[in-house]
């Protein structure tokens, strides 16, 4: 579970879609997902394909289960809905390698980046957990932990996870995280 910057011991919550005022606890990855709407929508995104094409496309129901795999996991990519089945389908995790002041890391899951995270920022404008940095789909993100100075990206400041790439600047603080490789 991943407590908040401010040491209080409330888990993050995340705002349920269709669902006014709802809050459910952040789960891995920070996504709230069920399988059935994720299906609903690939079978919903396929169906319109499928009306929208001049050809003859089979029923989603005999489609085969590759083809139903890839439109899940393309709908998983425009919503931002991830599963722990969808990320193993895409393949897997490449290593992230990121320079920190003089100092060179390397990362091959998620991981932390602040005063105490995985990746140690000392300096006193950086929250304790300040951001997550994750991989999804072959690629790696940054998703700022609700810190009290932000995370910023190549000079903006995020709101949502974003996908990083290699030179990338990710200010943490007053700290400056370059992205080597990705």
């Amino acid at each position: 579970m991943l407590y908040r910057h401010d040491g209080n011991q409330q888990p993050h919550s995340h705002h349920l879609p269709g669902y006014p005022g709802a809050t459910a606890p952040r789960l891995w990855h920070h996504r709230i997902v069920i399988s059935p709407d994720l299906d609903r929508l690939a079978r919903t995104a396929y169906e319109a394909h499928r009306g929208a094409y001049s050809g003859s496309l089979p029923s989603w129901e005999d489609a085969t289960e590759q083809e139903q795999k890839a439109w899940r996991l393309a709908v998983s990519a425009v919503t931002g809905q991830v599963d722990s089945a969808t990320l193993t389908e895409a393949g897997s995790i490449p290593s992230i390698v990121v320079q920190a002041k003089d100092q060179t890391h390397v990362f091959h899951k998620d991981f932390t980046a602040g005063r105490q995270g995985s990746l140690v920022i000392n300096d006193e404008h950086a929250s304790s957990q300040h951001c997550l940095f994750q991989p999804a789909h072959g690629f790696w993100y940054v998703e700022d932990l609700n810190s009290t100075n932000g995370t910023w990206l190549n000079g903006r400041r995020i709101f949502a996870a974003q996908r990083l790439k290699k030179g990338d600047k990710v200010k943490i603080g007053r700290t400056v995280v370059v992205i080597a490789s990705t």
